[in-house]
């Protein structure tokens, strides 16, 4: 239990600070007034004051943390701007996010998920350009009989060059194209002898375990892989060509993960693969265990994940300040308190929802109950 407790602890300390120093760092150039900086929620464990009167401390949950602004009820709250005209002196006054223009006030708020993708960003790059990327071009090496692929038309020999639209440079990157495909049909480009063909490829979804030991629904489309020449092409990459890949695996994970979600929501995507703290707290220390680089990897994606929630239009998370502003900036006026708390409410019982759900499949996946 503690081999997963302490680089699930790791894990949440490094992306939620992130996190949390986007919000600070836009805070402060705007001159915003930053009480406290807390990494967790409930009893403060241990902190420190510094020269601005920021309490940075580590609380007692660390599920998550919020940064805190001089004068705010809550964070980022919306009070009512005679009483806040009345409450402070002018001096006082500048430090309030609440008085602050709305550009200001809304650049603050996607601090927290630039962040994280920055984040992502830098640990990609650094693979990238430290230890290297894989350009190994995937050969189909074996088609199992009565396989998706045998009737779809997969052959031996097959070298394939894109799937559902995104280009295989890599045979890393066959297995995660296949995973992250949300459709019944899977588009595979592959090139045999001189000529390119399109053929659609209808996996079986089939219950086994993925590199972990973890019980998951795999999309198999029934082939081997081997390297093109029997020849591996992992290469280190300069700045430029790191950035470049580092910044298209953001994006390839941003939009995937929309696309999934999305699935789910209409239903066509399997929710059991769905987790909550239980799962990652678990795959954490499995990754932990496979070495540094696949933690540091899993940190990137945990990142990216944490980033494209809060960018969501709902109540409580980052883009549900970001819709009031967007309200605000079309309206001319923010919206009254009495309707924010009542967004908060709603915002408050779908997050309150989605930890129930997902600690129902954390609690089925450690086999507590079927």
């Amino acid at each position: 239990m503690l081999s997963y407790i302490v680089p699930f602890i790791v894990l949440i300390l490094v992306v939620v600070f992130i996190h949390e120093y986007g919000h600070y760092y836009f805070a402060k150039r705007y001159g915003v007034g930053v009480t406290d900086f807390s990494i967790g929620f409930g009893k403060e464990i241990f902190g420190w004051n510094d020269k601005s009167g920021t309490r940075w401390k580590i609380c007692l949950i660390p599920l998550g943390g919020y940064v805190k602004f001089f004068g705010d009820r809550n964070v980022y709250s919306q009070a009512d701007h005679k009483e806040i005209l009345e409450k402070y002196s002018k001096e006082e006054q500048k430090k309030l996010f609440t008085l602050k223009p709305l550009y200001q006030r809304a650049l603050i708020v996607f601090g927290g998920p630039l962040a994280n993708f920055l984040l992502a960003l830098v640990i990609f790059f650094s693979i990238y350009t430290f230890i290297g990327k894989d350009f190994t071009p995937a050969v189909i090496n074996e088609v199992q009989k009565d396989s998706p692929a045998m009737v779809g038309g997969l052959k031996q020999g097959d070298i394939i060059l894109e799937i559902d639209g995104n280009e295989v440079k890599s045979i890393m990157e066959v297995s995660k194209f296949i995973t992250m495909s949300t459709d019944k049909i899977i588009d595979f480009k592959v090139k045999r002898s001189y000529d390119e063909i399109l053929l659609k490829i209808k996996p079986n979804i089939v219950l086994s375990e993925d590199n972990l030991g973890n019980q998951v629904n795999k999309r198999m489309v029934g082939i081997k892989l081997g390297a093109y020449n029997n020849e591996i092409n992992h290469v280190k990459l300069g700045p430029a060509q790191s950035l470049m890949h580092a910044a298209n695996e953001v994006y390839y994970v941003s939009i995937s993960s929309l696309k999934y979600i999305g699935a789910m929501i209409a239903g066509k995507a399997d929710t059991s693969q769905l987790g909550g703290p239980i799962r990652i707290a678990k795959i954490s220390g499995q990754v932990a265990d496979v070495g540094l680089l696949a933690f540091i990897s899993m940190m990137a994606y945990i990142s990216i994940s944490l980033g494209l929630i809060n960018l969501f239009p709902i109540p409580m998370l980052d883009g549900g300040h970001l819709m009031f502003y967007a309200l605000e900036k079309v309206l001319g006026r923010p919206l009254s308190q009495k309707t924010q708390e009542g967004f908060f409410r709603i915002g408050m019982f779908l997050l309150i929802s989605l930890m129930f759900f997902t600690t129902f499949n954390d609690i089925k996946d450690l086999g507590l109950f079927k």
